[in-house]
């Protein structure tokens, strides 16, 4: 049974008391600048949230399912459902040959004033609420508690950008400033939350700050020099009534360093697990070795996730790349062109804080881990405990 039991523990290096002191130190310095900046750019008002009406005076929202469609004529019957406005009637013409409908489509409608009915969008609760419900169930059973504790991160970080975020942007605060302070307060609360106070996980946070940092200066550079507009031109439009308050290339600025902190976070999370298990299966290791260890799996991770990304956003703008591929264009033209350059500046600038984050990274967790001294024994994984109960009943 002795022998049985050792399976239940590992030997995890752990930060002597004064490395743990330093690293809580730094941590309270990021977040009291945080605080600050939260402060400075704190909205003095959220009336601006839902002051535009999107609707015509006289005009209503409405939910209608498709009765009927008339493939010789196009013309779409549909069943007003929403209380107070029950009724059948032929749905005005979309002019969009490619919009077909079918029997039993929910959609959404605006209602004018004299009771025509015009197509608005399609209902998607029903198919997006089933993968949100899918999507939460595999997080929990595969992860466990660490999913259950990243699930409530993201939901608070949401709750970050909500709450903050969007409405400072909307109150003409620094776009720049209120992009670190969301990046840098929602980090904290996901890491912690998923991964637990330890040194391990403030070696990520560490990490992912300075890419973080490297992203802000850099892509304050990038913005500016290339002309970034912000917004696509339709969307100038609608935002139009903000622009003497928001500056649209601020805007850019803070949606490129909000988009590249995902990304950022999986790679410094998983660099500082690979130094702590490095450290773990070689407690003989000093920092330099763990660090050139660590650094062959961050050459890997680095070279798997500048491709995700390009392709992320390859996939994401792809009907525009197609749209611009129509057209009797130079390359060279259509990639520097103002739909196209915001997608190339958000990978390039993003791709180059994950590449120095790796090593920043591997470097503060090689330092804390070699010069950690004696391991502590700390339970296994849940996953891996029923697997160990299996060996010791066999041993």
């Amino acid at each position: 049974m002795g022998a049985g039991h050792s399976h239940l523990t590992e030997r995890r290096p752990a930060a002597t008391p004064g490395t743990t002191r330093l690293l809580w130190a730094l941590v309270g310095a990021v977040l009291a600048a945080v605080v600050v900046g939260a402060a400075v750019t704190w909205p003095s008002t959220f009336a601006m949230l839902g002051s535009q009406p999107m609707l015509y005076e006289g005009a209503s929202r409405v939910d209608a399912t498709v009765l009927a469609v008339d493939d010789a004529t196009g013309d779409v019957t549909v069943e007003v459902t929403t209380e107070g406005h029950e009724q059948q009637t032929v749905m005005s013409p979309t002019g969009i040959p490619s919009l077909t409908f079918e029997e039993g489509d929910r959609i959404r409608a605006i209602e004018l004033d004299d009771g025509a009915v015009v197509f608005s969008d399609f209902e998607r609760g029903g198919p997006l609420l089933a993968l949100l419900i899918l999507y939460v169930v595999l997080v929990l059973a595969v992860a466990w508690w660490r999913g259950l504790g990243a699930l409530l991160g993201l939901v608070a970080a949401f709750g970050i950008v909500g709450f903050y975020t969007i409405p400072a942007l909307l109150d003409g605060g620094s776009p720049a400033i209120i992009g670190l302070v969301t990046s840098a307060g929602a980090l904290f609360v996901l890491l912690y939350v998923a991964h637990g106070p330890n040194a391990r996980t403030t070696t990520a946070y560490l990490g992912t700050i300075a890419g973080l940092l490297v992203t802000a200066v850099l892509g304050t550079w990038a913005v500016d020099a290339a002309r970034i507009p912000g917004v696509p031109d339709d969307a100038q439009i609608n935002i139009a009534f903000v622009e003497g308050r928001l500056s649209l290339s601020g805007l850019a600025l803070c949606g490129l360093m909000i988009a590249g902190l995902g990304v950022l976070n999986d790679v410094t999370i998983t660099q500082a697990s690979a130094v702590w298990e490095l450290g773990a299966a070689r407690p003989d290791l000093g920092p330099w070795q763990l660090f050139v260890r660590g650094m062959r799996i961050g050459r890997d991770h680095i070279a798997s996730t500048v491709y995700t990304i390009a392709f992320a956003y390859v996939g994401a703008s792809l009907p525009l790349i197609m749209l611009i591929a129509v057209y009797d264009n130079p390359v060279s033209t259509a990639v520097t062109s103002s739909e196209l350059a915001g997608e190339v500046v958000r990978t390039l600038v993003g791709s180059i804080g994950l590449v120095l984050a790796v090593p920043l990274t591997t470097g503060i967790g090689a330092l804390i881990v070699g010069l950690g001294g004696e391991a502590l024994a700390e339970p296994a994984d849940d996953a891996e405990r029923p697997q160990s109960a299996a060996q010791d009943s066999l041993e």
